[in-house]
């Protein structure tokens, strides 16, 4: 059994499982913002988080060597399988030229290559939740969660998720078989889902699906480490943020500052707000915090003991507000993404 938590437990959604409240995100350790872990270490790691109670991990195909590296894991550790609810993703295929450039491939015959692949990465005979990464805009995506449930039936997942879609590509995959849980970009400096144009957020509530918060501490930016351009390492993806542009980064650092002071005024850190700001939104609310550091993972589980009072929310968003250039999601062209009807 998992070690003995505090962590809180919520239901993903109307019709998952009940997990932890804060999640894991499993990219930054296969060197996405930072050098990878070694083996050992990223081993040693997912050691650390397991005994903190934390065993809602999320990764995929395009993770690195993620889910190899997890397929060790649990080869190593098989008694604990049953204890960790491990999400996985397809769709994102990587192409040459670099961490930004890659192409999506949200087809039914690649969802079926795609899970053959991951399972034997994974070496594990199902995903808890398998999300279609990205919508590539071209396939219905009914047809895309007809491969879903053809995976379901078969035992290879438990349940299905959405990352990044539109409301509208939401509500038609809903019909076809019901969305657990929807992985989107969610943080204070991050609030397009509650937007009455996106209506992402408010559909989500409507169908009962959880909604999965990626980059909950905007990529790291609030965690209140990036002072000047030359903090950002260019061979990493947090090059390519427009927060970080020279030209936005005085401001926004600026705003960085002031969330800071709050945090320090509640006596915790500028990240441990950052996440408990986003568990205020609601129990339908699962950040998924990336870190490669054991000290920092304790911290972020920390944030689940942290309450934020309505004028604190309040100010928190009004400072955020200030935040210039936009997220990265919006340069891809596949944020929110609709597909051609069947």
């Amino acid at each position: 059994m998992a070690a003995s938590t505090k962590l809180p437990l919520r239901q993903l959604g109307r019709n998952g499982p009940f997990v932890p409240r804060l999640g894991l995100g499993l990219m930054s350790a296969s060197g996405v913002y930072n050098a990878p872990l070694s083996e050992a270490d990223h081993l040693a790691f997912l050691d650390e988080a397991y005994k903190r109670g934390e065993t809602f991990w999320d990764t995929a195909d395009k993770y690195g060597t993620s889910e190899d590296v997890l397929g060790r894991w649990f080869a190593a550790n098989p008694d604990k399988r049953e204890h960790i609810f491990l999400a996985s993703k397809f769709g994102i295929v990587l192409t040459p030229g670099g961490t930004a450039s890659f192409k999506v491939n949200s087809t039914p015959e690649y969802c079926r290559e795609a899970i053959e692949s991951s399972l034997r990465r994974l070496n594990l005979p199902y995903i808890d939740i398998y999300y279609i990464h990205r919508l590539d805009k071209v396939t219905p995506i009914e047809k895309t969660m007809e491969a879903m449930v053809e995976l379901k039936n078969a035992g290879k997942i438990k349940y299905v998720g959405l990352s990044e879609c539109s409301a509208e590509s939401l509500r038609r995959a809903h019909a076809v078989h019901p969305i657990t849980a929807v992985q989107v970009e969610y943080s204070l400096f991050c609030r397009a889902i509650e937007s009455p144009q996106i209506r992402l957020l408010e559909t989500a509530r409507e169908l009962g699906v959880a909604i999965v918060c990626y980059s909950p501490l905007g990529n790291g930016f609030i965690a209140n480490t990036i002072r000047i351009r030359e903090d950002v390492k260019p061979e990493y993806a947090r090059v390519y943020l427009p927060w970080l542009k020279e030209e936005n980064l005085e401001q926004n650092v600026a705003v960085v500052e002031k969330i800071a002071n709050i945090a320090a005024s509640k006596g915790v850190s500028s990240a441990q707000l950052a996440l408990a700001w986003l568990l205020a939104q609601g129990d339908d609310i699962f950040p998924i915090p990336g870190t490669t550091k054991p000290h920092r993972l304790v911290e972020n589980l920390e944030s689940v003991h942290i309450s934020v009072s309505a004028d604190e929310e309040t100010a928190l968003r009004e400072i955020a507000d200030a935040m210039v250039g936009g997220r990265f999601q919006a340069l891809t062209g596949y944020d929110f993404a609709d597909t051609p009807v069947l």
